[in-house]
């Protein structure tokens, strides 16, 4: 059966900055579990299975299992139903409040976070595969029961017309597609495997579409490392572009830190044109996924095709051009000498930059995309490194089970959920009845905060302070983020008017001064905060995005729910410690307040990039705008 181990970090290529306090694995454990759990968890996949083409997500049913009989809470509280008509009283509303709150408690892990599934993109799992695959540890790192968990889960998304999407509840496309055929395939599923044809009827709907040459440029690029699409038939991810000088426009500093965490592993790969072995396997994929003979492929024709399910950004005349000036002319020059010396020099930088990444991140990286990223660059620079064993070490981390079987999640949520689940709990004023749950969660939330930023000289390897933040999921991960840093402050702060022998010692206030400090800044001259670094690109640097899935990706920028979860925290903090730069806060808080009514949609609502947009967007701006005395009788926004 399997369980859910919280903070657990045994092993020699394991290390952590502070117990591993937030760490989610799942560990298979077949001597566990009664008869009539192993029932039930059978019973949750069943369901799940019957009606995943009404619901496409999971619910957490067996965390959730796990954690409450662990807890042993009392959830016996009888849920209130309200008939047509029927009045809603204080004894009512106060019966479901606590039912609600018990059910918290209860799903708390003994660390003080909230475990929870944070995924729902279906390219992230494959690339994971193909790692472990090529690398020849896939046998070592998933066991006999992880392989059905991760097939039961590829299948699961299945959609009916045999393909896989973008995400969870997506249109088929190609790279969602192809990305789980392949791993299907590399799992030990057979061409025909799976319940009524299932991968037969993938495979027809690749070849239907043209196949695999129709892939987006990141879906040619994991095939090309695999070994089942050519190099050739890659548009340019020139290493070179990592050593311009930060005086340009478009230097690596200047972009989007998600973009320049991903390009460089891929630069790398692109750079040596790394080929994983090729075994008789991927030639049987070199059959499978194309509409003619593999050697009869036009790879420099195939380069710029993407399926049209697939674009979210339509490729440019321009940038087709500076493509093509690269695939032409740049690459053929630098095989020879003495131009191969920057190739060599770009490659080396790109290894830098990745080993200083995995290194800062205890070899979680940024995200998922970036952690298979990661993987093959180490591997492809040196197959029996102790870089690669790090990450082998870390790649529990990134697995999450649920009744729809495991996935590759991204890094997640912990310290996010743990934030406004406190923010809840203490808006409950039911504080003594529940007030264990707060110190665990108080607890957890001290020791997430980063408290050095990274090291060595990290403005050199495009990083910015994070010193006082905290993180989306755990310490570990380290890097910022300033909506995270904003709610775990305010948490804070509102713990520390609480009684300390209910909810514990109150943070260093030192501490809370560092938070002040990463906050700030991120403000931007228009009032905005962004997420992870300050604003420092030019937005005309999207017409060079080089992707088809993704828009908005070139260049970091400020977004409503950030500012306005940095409002609310700076100022309560200026009200519970007015002698920290309090001129300093008061300018940023008026000047994010004008950025906020300056968003705002014609129709009144505000759009959301971090969540189900306007309805999300317009909650945060709200509540920002509030903090700061906004009513409906005195503003107009």
């Amino acid at each position: 059966m399997w369980k859910l181990e919280v903070a657990d970090g045994d092993g020699p290529w394991l290390f952590s900055t502070n117990n591993f306090v937030g760490r989610q694995i799942w560990k298979f454990k077949p001597n566990v579990g009664t008869p009539e759990e192993h029932a039930r968890v059978e019973i949750a996949r069943e369901q799940f299975r019957s009606n995943r083409s009404r619901c496409k997500a999971s619910s957490d049913v067996l965390k959730n299992f796990q954690l409450i009989q662990e807890n042993q809470i009392d959830l016996s509280i009888p849920p209130v139903r309200l008939g047509d008509g029927e009045e809603i009283t204080v004894e009512k509303a106060e019966t479901a409040l606590r039912k609600a709150l018990r059910f918290t408690s209860a799903i708390q892990a003994s660390d003080g976070h909230w475990p929870s599934e944070f995924s729902g993109p279906l390219f992230l799992t494959p690339p994971l595969i193909m790692v472990v695959y090529l690398s020849g540890s896939l046998n070592t790192v998933l066991s006999s029961d992880h392989k059905k968990e991760i097939i039961r889960y590829i299948y699961n998304h299945q959609n009916e017309d045999g393909g896989w999407g973008f995400h969870v509840e997506g249109h088929s496309t190609m790279m969602g597609t192809t990305l789980n055929y392949v791993a299907l395939r590399l799992l030990g599923e057979g061409p025909e495997g799976g319940r009524d044809g299932a991968l037969t009827k993938a495979r027809k709907w690749i070849l239907d579409h043209g196949g695999v040459i129709m892939l987006p440029s990141w879906g040619k690029l994991y095939l090309s490392v695999l070994g089942t699409y050519e190099w050739s038939g890659c548009n340019p991810v020139p290493p070179e572009f990592l050593l311009f000088p930060s005086f340009l426009p478009f230097s690596p500093g200047k972009l989007w830190c998600h973009l320049r965490t991903v390009y460089t592993p891929m630069a790398y790969l692109y750079g040596k044109k790394f080929v994983g072995p090729i075994t008789d396997l991927i030639l049987q994929l070199r059959d499978e996924l194309y509409n003619q003979p593999y050697e009869e492929v036009d790879w420099n024709k195939a380069r710029h095709l993407c399926l049209k399910e697939d674009l979210y950004t339509s490729p440019s005349l321009a940038k087709n051009l500076i493509f093509d000036g690269i695939h032409y002319l740049s690459e053929r020059v630098l095989r020879h000498w003495p131009f191969s010396k920057l190739r060599e020099q770009a490659l080396q930088e790109a290894m830098k930059l990745i080993h200083y990444e995995d290194e800062n991140t205890r070899y979680m990286t940024h995200a998922s995309i970036e952690k298979s990223l990661n993987m093959m660059a180490c591997w492809a620079e040196d197959p029996t490194s102790d870089a690669f064993k790090f990450h082998l070490a870390r790649v529990p981390d990134v697995l999450w089970l649920a009744e729809d079987g495991m996935k590759m999640q991204s890094i997640g949520s912990q310290l996010w959920d743990a934030a406004f689940a406190t923010q809840a709990v203490i808006a409950s004023k039911l504080v003594d009845e529940y007030g264990s749950t707060l110190r665990r969660a108080h607890e957890f939330l001290k020791q997430s905060q980063i408290q050095a930023n990274a090291s060595g000289d990290f403005r050199r390897m495009h990083r910015h302070i994070s010193k006082g933040a905290w993180t989306l999921s755990i310490k570990d991960h380290g890097w910022q983020v300033s909506d995270c840093t904003a709610e775990a402050l305010r948490a804070l702060l509102l713990l520390s008017q609480m009684p300390t022998e209910i909810v514990g010692e109150t943070i260093d206030t030192e501490r809370l001064y560092n938070a002040i400090d990463f906050l700030l800044s991120l403000q931007s001259k228009n009032g905005g905060f962004s997420v992870w670094e300050p604003a420092r690109g030019q937005r005309w640097l999207e017409v060079l995005n080089p992707t088809e899935a993704f828009g908005d990706m070139m260049v970091e920028t400020e977004y409503v729910e950030c500012t306005a979860s940095a409002i609310q925290a700076l100022v309560l903090f200026k009200r519970l410690h007015p002698g920290y730069r309090s001129k300093e806060i008061e300018a940023s808080v008026a000047k994010a307040s004008s950025y906020i009514e300056d968003a705002q949609m014609s129709d009144g609502s505000w759009y959301g990039n971090w969540g189900i947009c306007y309805t999300y967007g317009t909650y945060f701006a709200l509540k920002g705008l509030a903090s700061v005395g906004k009513t409906c009788r005195n503003s107009t926004t």
